[in-house]
């Protein structure tokens, strides 16, 4: 079991909704990757290095609904900076899915 958390530890993370608006390949990462950028509405554009290559194409992400955490500070991998990190779970393999709503959500929306 993972280590026990507060209440006031949860709400300091920042999880929000957003939209993939840009898809490419992130040729320099150690593991084969994407760089994406991510429409959080009012937050605005957000980019993130992500390692859901074996799930997911460039065309699959391409407008779709992600989950994020949006206050992480920036991250620098390799030549990217990558400004939050999108959630998902390893499938029996280790391949992420992706964490998305199955209805359309306003960009931006907080998770609660």
């Amino acid at each position: 079991m993972s280590n026990t958390i507060s209440f006031d530890d949860f709400t300091k993370l920042d999880l929000r909704i957003g939209t993939i608006t840009e898809v490419n390949d992130f040729t320099n990462a150690r593991k084969p990757a994407y760089q994406l950028k991510i429409d959080f509405g009012a937050l605005g554009i957000k980019q993130s290095s992500a390692q859901i290559t074996e799930h997911y194409t460039k065309a699959d992400l391409l407008n779709r609904q992600v989950v994020a955490v949006v206050n992480f500070e920036r991250k620098q991998i390799a030549n990217f900076f990558s400004e939050c990190l999108i959630l998902g779970v390893a499938d029996d393999k280790g391949a992420i899915v992706l964490l998305e709503s199955k209805k359309a959500i306003k960009n931006g929306t907080s998770v609660s």
